[in-house]
């Protein structure tokens, strides 16, 4: 019997969804991203939660699109590929608009897609040995989504180093990048986060978290859906692109490109 990709439980008012594919590194692909989006609205609904901690199975948090999922794209027509682009910007839409706080436990790497999950939640904590990073230029594609949402949260200086040089960076660079907000042992991490998360249930009203959210999002972010629309289009053209089909190519391949 095929395990589960998205677990779920719930304790104390907190609920834990864990990516469980581990032996794809919890690589995304369209299933993933549509299961994760809606148990992510399943705890929304929950009236047994009230704080929802967002983990990962095995030694990576995600690693971004799998193989499988990137040969697909190369076949993928313009209409499918903007479905598919849909689905990404609702996985992260949710999360940012989700009238719950989610706090990531990044207990390993967190690379493309999988960074933009991680530094899209509300609290983030990290391991110090995780690395993160925006690769999507090394293999010809765009990080259009995601984009988005990371230019609220850091500098356009810092974002242009990390988007355009597509390079991997540490969690204590992630932090001084204002992408996550905290860098804890491997050994207290859970513990830690947990313990943030029952001070929150414990010492905060569900209303007044939920509204503070909805303000945070609604004031710093005024043309985010204006944004992610333009993104999702830019995210199907690209993959359209001579570049695209070469980078993805080589990378199945595990060929070096020489762009």
């Amino acid at each position: 019997m095929t395990a589960p990709l998205v677990l779920y439980t719930v304790a104390d008012r907190i609920a834990t969804i864990s990516l469980n594919r581990p032996e794809k590194r919890n690589a995304l692909n369209p299933e993933l991203v549509s299961l994760l989006t809606e148990t992510l609205l399943m705890a929304s609904d929950d009236d047994e939660v009230k704080v929802i901690i967002l983990k990962a199975n095995g030694n990576t948090f995600s690693a971004g699109a799998d193989l499988a999922y990137l040969q697909q794209l190369q076949q993928n027509t313009h209409e499918e590929n903007v479905a598919d682009s849909e689905n990404l910007k609702n996985l992260y839409t949710t999360i940012y608009y989700l009238p719950k706080v989610v706090i990531a436990q990044v207990e390993g790497h967190a690379i493309a897609g999988g960074c933009g999950l991680a530094t899209v939640c509300d609290i983030i904590f990290a391991v110090p040995e995780a690395s993160f990073g925006y690769t999507e230029v090394k293999l010809g594609f765009v990080p259009a989504i995601v984009s988005c949402f990371l230019m609220r949260k850091t500098s356009e200086t810092i974002a242009k180093k990390i988007l355009l040089t597509g390079d991997l960076f540490s969690a204590e660079q992630a932090l001084a990048y204002n992408l996550i907000t905290y860098v804890t042992n491997k050994e207290d991490i859970s513990h830690t986060v947990l313990e943030f998360a029952h001070k929150l249930c414990n010492e905060a009203s569900g209303n007044a978290l939920m509204v503070t959210k909805q303000l945070i999002g609604q004031t710093t972010n005024p043309g985010l859906e204006k944004s992610l629309s333009l993104a999702v289009q830019i995210n199907a053209r690209v993959r359209e692109s001579e570049d695209f089909k070469k980078g993805i190519a080589a990378f199945i391949s595990k060929e070096k490109i020489n762009w």
